[in-house]
């Protein structure tokens, strides 16, 4: 089994702080913005969340395959209590434990792999707008931008006319407009969650 651990998005994305800082004297404005949020609704970003779900769809299908296999077995275990022999049962009951062990490692493989990819993409589609936000911040007389999808920026209030979200998400698609070929770019910022249906 694999033991990664996968840092939070936004504090993993860059290893740089959640605030830019303009320098000179003539910058007085804060802005905001939801790092994670600009990420996932770049037209790359978007693409990549569909490519990444895509890519993992066989795995997930072979997981839930699994996952009937053994509520079949369940199901023979329950009804045959006093029709099966009792060296059945405990064969029956030993192929259920394994399947079980299975699927355990299988998923948590899986987990980590969907979340290793979703965050390579996200680094890759950061490093191009970090760029994007410095130029914005300067050329608008921004001191400090907050982002507010970082843990470790608390933003308690700020008013809709700060956040340049959606104007660095639309630099940015035009600067990187999606190819429809690529797969090294970011997930959604909410992307449905990866998990079997275990019962």
């Amino acid at each position: 089994m694999k033991m990664r651990m996968v840092v939070p998005v936004v504090a993993a994305l860059l290893m740089t702080p959640a605030v830019w800082a303009q320098e000179g004297g003539a910058a007085n404005k804060i802005g905001i913005i939801n790092l994670q949020g600009a990420i996932g609704n770049t037209a790359e970003g978007k693409q990549a969340s569909a490519e990444i779900q895509t890519q993992f769809q066989p795995r997930q299908a072979e997981l839930q395959q699994l996952n009937k296999q053994i509520q079949d077995i369940q199901s023979r275990l329950q009804t045959g209590q006093t029709t099966l022999s009792e060296a059945e049962m405990e064969r029956l009951s030993d192929e259920q434990q394994r399947d079980q062990r299975t699927l355990q490692r299988k998923e948590q493989d899986d987990q980590d792999d969907f979340n290793d990819a979703r965050q390579d993409a996200i680094n890759t589609i950061g490093r191009k707008m970090m760029p994007i936000v410095d130029k914005y911040a300067k050329e608008h007389g921004y001191a400090v931008i907050l982002d507010t999808s970082s843990q470790q920026t608390p933003v308690v209030f700020a008013a809709n006319q700060v956040d340049i979200t959606q104007e660095i998400v639309h630099l940015y698609d035009q600067q990187y407009p999606g190819s429809g070929g690529s797969s090294s770019t970011a997930p959604s910022s909410a992307p449905a969650a990866h998990h079997t249906t275990r019962k």
